[in-house]
């Protein structure tokens, strides 16, 4: 995974279901990939906002080329692309590399996010 942190999960084609659409809280899922210079870009700012919002929300990593069904599910087209679920539904998604005050709005939008833990 590209930024190691212990409140990062990593989302498979195999656990997504569990992870995320079984979720009782919002989940963030990050997709990328190692060779994707933006995605590593991103990746410092993404373990922050799970460390965060650890217990508020969930923050998952979706290696798209490891897990292509599941890419192919959302209609990824370009990466980073960050999905945010509530409650096991799809509510809306980030593409491109977004600093962390641009991805805080969006959720706060998205799923009532308060911008700061």
């Amino acid at each position: 995974m590209a930024a190691e942190s212990e409140h990062v999960i990593e989302i498979t084609d195999l656990n997504i279901k569990k992870e995320v659409m079984e979720s009782e809280i919002p989940v963030i899922v990050d997709c990328w990939a190692p060779w994707c210079g933006p995605c590593l870009m991103v990746a410092p700012t993404i373990a922050e906002i799970a460390q965060e919002f650890q217990g508020t929300l969930k923050v998952g990593k979706l290696d798209v080329d490891q897990n292509q069904d599941t890419a192919m599910k959302f209609g990824i087209r370009s990466i980073p692309t960050i999905l945010i679920f509530n409650k096991g539904e799809y509510v809306d998604q980030i593409i491109g590399a977004a600093s962390k005050k641009a991805i805080l709005k969006h959720l706060n939008k998205a799923i009532n996010l308060p911008e700061s833990a």
